[in-house]
């Protein structure tokens, strides 16, 4: 097929897409929200566990709809543009929203909390669903798609590197109460956030027209389970997402309780979003080296088998470290090497998703390309919801314990978090994520498409 090639611009202004949604919106709800619910909004663990779940559970419903929906757009725009252009503003302010702490009594808090929550994972699906599939229709070329997941992973972890790093420093700017902080930055992201998406869409082109189906079937979602790719690809994502769930998650207890809070070293704050940003700088990097690698050992199975290896032996390592704010410096530098397996098979996943699109409009006749990419942001929100709320049960279960404050608003009992608290957290955050890494390395190496 004769079209323009893509060009370095288009690249970087699809990767604007994912640095707003993986590496603000994502990458905050991630690490922020299980600390944000209970310690500063003040949901109980079981209120948070339960939001997190339900609102994932609704993705399952919702992602796959959206897919399909997707797929059938046809305007101006394109098929899969316009539902970034016009998604943009309402993804910025809800979650600009979400960080808001409304002043109202328990109930009013955890009906804003549950209805805010949903209309985010509502619009996020609506966004980024659409700009996942963008990769499909942009070119049929195996290595422009794999530069074009590279530059989708390399401006995540980079924007996710800045949000991470700047914020605890950004809260200190704002001041005041805990809770005006979250506010005052939610607006902040949230317009970033919204301006990013914004450009992605006005900047790529759908070069590539899909073969749509005739009239709206329910034999694209039976054929999708026809499709062997496609069912270890979805596991492979769902692991990649616990896997990445249970340590950005834990990561505020991790400082909180085990190191006795942040960790100040000259003048550099290591609280939980800077001990992350050093993996998130990480993934940036390694991300962009990702092509490469898949290259020189001969495909992005292979690349990603070796990926998963990384992963599971410098988690495991992590626990071995003694809980001690002295070893800060170690445990820097073990969340960096894991970082390094995440970094590289990150792109690949995407690219991969890609190629099991390909696949599926070679077999079955009609593109499902949006029906497809939607299971890699269900198995995204689905890994999330399931590892936060697994967070807060586990730690409760563990012996932790919710107490109301002098305004009414739940947070952790410090005299409750004991040594099997401590042991829970710092599991979670390294034998859990290794033994999860094991299960997707053994999936990624009976993955059936050998590209």
């Amino acid at each position: 097929m004769s079209y323009n090639k893509p060009t370095v611009k288009e690249k970087i202004a699809y990767a604007l897409g994912d640095a707003a949604a993986g590496g603000i919106t994502w990458k905050i709800m991630s690490i922020a929200f299980p600390l944000f619910f209970t310690n500063v909004f003040g949901l109980t663990f079981a209120d948070a566990a339960a939001l997190m779940l339900i609102a994932r559970l609704f993705d399952v419903v919702t992602d796959p709809i959206m897919g399909s929906l997707a797929d059938r757009t046809q305007s101006r725009w394109g098929t899969y543009r316009p539902w970034l252009i016009f998604g943009a503003i309402p993804f910025g302010l809800i979650f600009a929203l979400l960080l808001y702490t409304p002043d109202l009594g328990p109930s009013g808090k955890r009906v804003y909390a549950y209805v805010l929550y949903l209309l985010m994972m509502a619009v996020y699906t609506a966004v980024n669903v659409p700009y996942g599939s963008l990769l499909g229709v942009m070119t049929d070329d195996d290595n422009e798609k794999n530069q074009f997941s590279s530059y989708r992973m390399v401006g995540a972890y980079a924007m996710g590197f800045i949000t991470l790093l700047s914020f605890p420093y950004l809260q200190k700017m704002v001041g005041g109460t805990d809770a005006h902080q979250y506010a005052v930055l939610g607006a902040i992201f949230g317009l970033i956030a919204a301006a990013m998406t914004l450009a992605c869409g006005l900047l790529t082109k759908e070069r590539l027209k899909p073969v749509r189906a005739e009239k709206y079937s329910l034999r694209q979602f039976v054929d999708l389970f026809k499709n062997k790719p496609w069912i270890y690809l979805t596991l492979i994502g769902l692991c990649t997402n616990f896997f990445n769930g249970f340590r950005y998650a834990v990561a505020g207890y991790l400082i909180s309780y085990c190191l006795g809070g942040d960790v100040t070293v000259g003048s550099l704050i290591i609280n939980y979003t800077v001990l992350m940003a050093f993996g998130e700088v990480t993934c940036m990097i390694f991300g962009g080296v990702s092509p490469k690698f898949a290259k020189w050992v001969g495909s992005k199975r292979k690349a990603f088998v070796w990926a998963s290896v990384l992963c599971v032996v410098f988690s495991v390592l992590f626990f071995f470290i003694p809980m001690d704010a002295r070893y800060i410096w170690l445990m820097v530098a073990v969340v960096i090497l894991t970082s390094v397996g995440v970094g590289l098979y990150s792109p690949l996943l995407w690219s991969m998703y890609a190629d099991v699109a390909d696949f599926a409009t070679d077999k079955f006749g009609t593109s499902s390309t949006g029906l497809i990419f939607s299971s890699g942001t269900m198995a995204q929100k689905l890994g999330g919801a399931i590892s936060g709320s697994l967070i807060a049960l586990l730690l409760g279960l563990a012996g932790a314990r919710m107490i109301p404050d002098e305004f009414g608003n739940m947070s952790i009992d410090p005299a409750s978090v004991n040594d099997s608290v401590r042991t829970m957290v710092w599991s979670l955050f390294s034998l859990i994520p290794a033994a999860i890494a094991v299960i997707m390395g053994l999936l990624a190496y009976k993955f059936p498409l050998k590209k």
